[in-house]
């Protein structure tokens, strides 16, 4: 369905959910800052359940217009695997990284802060850079996996994975360069310092590049057997 609908309106798509989906991460970790009392399990817990229980929403939403990519490194994968033009795969990247950050000044403005504030939270070190990896792979094995077998649940599929990832991973499993970008301008709960940013991105861009290969071997051996 989504192939025939307009590159703009399908940008837009892009655009839209991201920026609601940077909404939810980053005004469910200012909520649960504010209410959990300094009980930092609680915060991450309600940004957990917020940030999941969306992902589900958005993609059943968006995506018969544009795939509901709302990340880079999703959009790469497709155009290794022959799905997508440069120029789409541009304007997929731009409506993104633009919608990321409409999204962090959305939800500092429902919560009475600056539309952007450099992050001072560290987020440092080679176990954040390989949680990135592994979270990562796991979400692009996700949905080329679920994409093959059962379409339909992929929004549950990626809701209930990224729900778990914030809890297995060291670095709460930003998974997306775009979510990456505009976190760093956030100085709230779920923010990342400026400096960490590119070691997150090379990470999550590895963790991708690895699980499409790895995915479109299996996948690709199963047809033979």
């Amino acid at each position: 369905m989504a192939a025939a609908v307009s590159l703009g309106r399908q940008a837009l798509s892009e655009f839209l959910g991201t920026a609601l989906l940077l909404a939810t991460v980053v005004g469910s970790g200012i909520m649960g800052e504010r209410l959990s009392g300094g009980n930092v399990a609680v915060a991450l817990l309600a940004n957990t359940l917020a940030t999941g229980a969306a992902l589900v929403a958005l993609i059943l939403t968006f995506g018969p217009i544009s795939g509901a990519h709302m990340n880079p490194a999703v959009t790469l994968v497709e155009m290794s695997r022959g799905s997508f033009s440069k120029r789409s795969v541009s304007a997929y990247i731009c409506a993104q990284i633009l919608g990321a950050l409409a999204g962090v000044a959305a939800a500092h403005a429902m919560f009475g802060e600056p539309f952007f504030a450099a992050s001072t939270h560290v987020r440092s070190g080679a176990a954040q850079l390989f949680s990135e990896f592994v979270a990562t792979f796991g979400l692009v094995a996700i949905i080329l996996g679920t994409v093959r077998h059962r379409p339909s649940a992929v929004p549950f599929a990626v809701g209930a994975y990224i729900t778990a990832a914030y809890w297995f991973t060291a670095s709460t499993s930003f998974a997306n360069p775009a979510v990456t970008l505009a976190r760093c301008l956030t100085n709230t709960f779920s923010g990342i310092r400026p400096s960490d940013v590119p070691g997150f991105i090379v990470a999550q861009l590895l963790g991708a590049m690895v699980a499409s290969l790895v995915l479109g071997w299996l996948l690709g051996a199963e047809q033979c057997t």
